[in-house]
């Protein structure tokens, strides 16, 4: 459709920009810098992340009115990968469900041993199993990553705070090697390995820059979340050519959007109200073929290399709401 030429028009039409994490990735791979830029980079993202069709600048002669600036974080659960895995250090006693112990001997036969007060008594076992001649089997664990969060979860619902992994699971190893083949009759008889929230989690915490921030381990229980540590922990500027119009901690600019809930179980960044954000006093304007971008950073280091771990699904939004104004067609 042809331009009227000499005649404009001014339409509500925001500007956003988003950075994206998808599932199974962290933050890092992404971006590694302590500087997240928006409107910057722009190419191959869908119309989820953003609206601009060039980087920095506004769509072909039109200039725009900036009325308020927002940011959006989602409050997605994280979806963790298989790998890496996290090994014990310790051989973990294999036992049944009541706590006795599984014992082998040097025939690779399996048998539950209860003992009370130092005295062993067989509870189950295969036939000629000798109370004599038993070993107790251990083992080791090498356990993948979205597993774990996994064993958190059902160890933090348990009445006992506990999590079972059963003696032929993937990622366990039994000790002494007589009973490796024998796996899979440990396990008929009930033979687990009984791990606590805090074991789970020192396995987790272990894996170092490849495990989630406490935030993500822990949800919702007074460790914060990651709404809460992003926007306390950054600051938010917006750059019109290369001069600074505004510069704030990233609380300064509450999403009004998004989800809203009272349960203290749910975290959103402002309330669910257009108006419930962060206006300018005075309008900003961006003049046509005129660069412009926002970018969020994070100046204490150790707070970069935690925000760094947090896992995806994850969008951080930045949103210049106001006016376009442009030719008539």
């Amino acid at each position: 459709m042809a331009v009227i030429q000499g005649i404009k028009e001014k339409v509500h039409s925001p500007l956003y920009d988003s950075l994206n994490v998808e599932p199974e990735k962290q933050l890092r791979d992404v971006e590694n810098s302590s500087t997240l830029k928006f409107f910057v980079n722009v190419q191959g993202k869908t119309k989820l992340e953003t609206n601009l069709q060039s980087a920095s600048l506004l769509p072909h002669y039109n200039t725009f009115e900036a009325r308020a600036m927002r940011v959006v974080i989602s409050d997605l659960p994280p979806e963790l990968p298989a790998e890496p895995k996290a090994k014990s250090d310790e051989d973990l006693a294999v036992t049944d469900q009541e706590d006795n112990g599984v014992f082998v001997d040097d025939d690779g036969l399996i048998g539950i041993v209860k003992v009370d007060a130092g005295v062993a008594t067989i509870v189950a076992s295969e036939a000629d199993f000798e109370l004599g001649k038993r070993v107790q089997v251990f083992a080791d664990i090498a356990v993948k990553l979205d597993r774990l969060m996994e064993l958190v979860r059902e160890a933090r619902d348990s009445e006992d705070g506990f999590a079972a992994l059963i003696a032929n699971e993937d990622g366990v190893t039994l000790k002494p090697p007589t009973a490796e083949t024998k796996s899979d009759t440990v396990a008929d008889f009930g033979g687990v390995i009984f791990l606590s929230v805090a074991e789970l989690e020192g396995l987790i915490i272990g894996l170092d820059k490849k495990a989630p921030p406490k935030e993500q381990l822990r949800p919702n229980d007074g460790a914060g979340t990651i709404i809460g540590k992003f926007i306390y922990n950054t600051v938010t500027t917006l750059f019109v050519g290369e001069k600074i119009m505004i510069q704030m901690p990233t609380w300064f600019f509450p999403a009004g959007a998004g989800p809203f809930s009272e349960s203290a179980r749910f975290t959103t960044h402002g309330e669910p109200d257009p108006m419930a954000t962060f206006r300018f006093p005075e309008p900003i304007y961006i003049d046509k073929q005129q660069n412009f971008r926002v970018e969020i950073e994070v100046p204490d280091s150790d707070t970069l290399k935690e925000l760094q771990k947090i896992y995806g699904p994850l969008n951080i939004w930045v949103v210049l709401d106001g006016y376009m104004t442009r030719d008539v067609q």
